[in-house]
């Protein structure tokens, strides 16, 4: 599929086959090509935690106002992401770039992140959102539904999947097959109100 079709074609699909499963293959498909997504300093801090558990799914629906495509998709996601992941062996994010470039920057990440806590976090929930929207595009390629949610308990959900203390959880992914059609898209902003081109107007 083109990619301009793919992007057009997302929707957050609310209802889904629970009938419907994913090959291990096609998990692993998807997941790969979340990790294709950008990260600064390429720490790759997501952290994706695939649901596979059903009472666990069902205990997430519980604090996820009930919404049926947490345990009814093929595949639940759940986008977590190490906010202390610059501290954490940071030349393994560089080990195959020439050397003085990874000297560079792996020297440079200490001192960007080093005392912000604001900054780690909002990289980390970055890193989260562009492997998310990859993921969401993935599934459209692969002729699957998906649905992004942020409605849902995070400190409950957070201690249900024992999310350690130096991460920080973002919104959670159903993908599967769709039973049903989403709605038209409900309005879109015009171009003109969302492109701003050099300064906004004083």
């Amino acid at each position: 599929m083109d990619v301009f079709e793919a992007i057009r074609a997302r929707r957050a699909v609310k209802q889904f086959d629970p009938e419907h499963r994913l090959t291990d293959e096609q998990v692993t498909q998807l997941l790969d090509a979340a990790m294709q997504a950008p990260t600064s300093f390429n720490i790759q801090h997501w952290r994706f935690v695939v649901v596979r558990d059903p009472e666990l799914r069902k205990e997430i629906r519980a604090h996820g106002n009930d919404q049926a495509q947490m345990t009814d998709a093929s595949l639940l996601v759940l986008m977590t992401a190490d906010v202390k992941a610059w501290q954490k062996e940071p030349q393994r994010y560089w080990r195959n770039a020439p050397p003085e470039v990874a000297e560079l920057l792996v020297n440079w990440m200490g001192p960007f992140h080093e005392g912000k806590p604001e900054l780690q976090r909002d990289e980390a929930q970055r890193s989260i959102g562009m492997a998310m929207q990859t993921l969401m595009l993935a599934a459209v390629g692969m002729g699957l539904d998906s649905c992004p949610m942020i409605g849902f308990d995070h400190e409950a959900v957070a201690k249900l999947v024992r999310l350690p203390a130096d991460h920080c959880i973002g919104p959670m992914v159903a993908i599967g097959k769709g039973t049903k059609k989403p709605w038209p898209k409900p309005g879109q902003l015009p171009m003109s109100e969302v492109v701003i081109t050099d300064r906004f107007p004083a």
